[in-house]
């Protein structure tokens, strides 16, 4: 078996974390190095793209969490062997890569100008993604977004609602979800109670 590395920062969430988890739903083993934000400010000049994660794979580097999560994903099952289905899984997957986007431009900004720039999401962006994202659940049948199962776009979008509803983003109403998309708000509840998922946390606690 390949010798698998994957870079990213030591946080439980993120771009890495449906591929740390699927690495642990596939029983593959993996070294799980996490970076600090001081050790990524050093190091990035050096990475292609200037960005994290990072998957080695034998050694060779491979950039994009959702092609890392495409590619363990089909280890694990987590992704759709149908073709319709698969697209539909990639679909949820390229949206939350947008949503992450514009969230991340506010990164780095403070008080007026912060104010503003998370505003503008709550006025925006946000309403736009998050109920956009709740009428593609809806059409998955309303428990996965694709397939009738566990995939890494369930995974994603709900490592990304665990985070906005956890009041981590400053001018962000942490009952958002709740309020714009009640249905992706209950999956979130729902993929995080998935023994899989629980399986893969209490692991991290071990």
């Amino acid at each position: 078996m390949p010798d698998y590395k994957l870079t990213y920062f030591d946080v439980d969430g993120g771009r890495a974390e449906a591929v740390r988890i699927a690495f642990h739903v596939a029983g593959i083993t993996f070294e799980d190095k996490r970076i600090s934000y001081q050790e990524f400010g050093e190091i990035f000049p050096t990475m292609r793209f200037h960005s994290v994660p990072v998957l080695e794979i034998d050694g060779a580097q491979v950039t994009q969490s959702n092609a890392q999560c495409r590619y363990i994903g089909k280890m694990a099952g987590l992704y759709p062997t149908d073709d319709l289905q698969a697209l539909y899984c990639d679909e949820v997957l390229g949206a939350i890569e947008d949503l992450t986007h514009y969230i991340v431009q506010t990164f780095g900004l403070q008080d007026e100008e912060l104010l503003l720039a998370r505003q503008g999401l709550v006025d925006g962006w946000l309403p736009i993604f998050l109920t956009g994202l709740d009428g593609l659940l809806t059409r998955g049948g309303g428990e996965y977004f694709a397939d009738n199962q566990l995939t890494v776009a369930d995974i994603t979008s709900s490592v990304v609602v665990s985070w906005l509803c956890a009041g981590q983003l400053d001018h962000v109403p942490a009952d958002i979800v709740q309020k714009l998309a009640p249905g992706l708000f209950e999956h979130q509840k729902r993929i995080a109670a998935d023994p899989r998922i629980v399986a893969y946390y209490a692991s991290r606690v071990a």
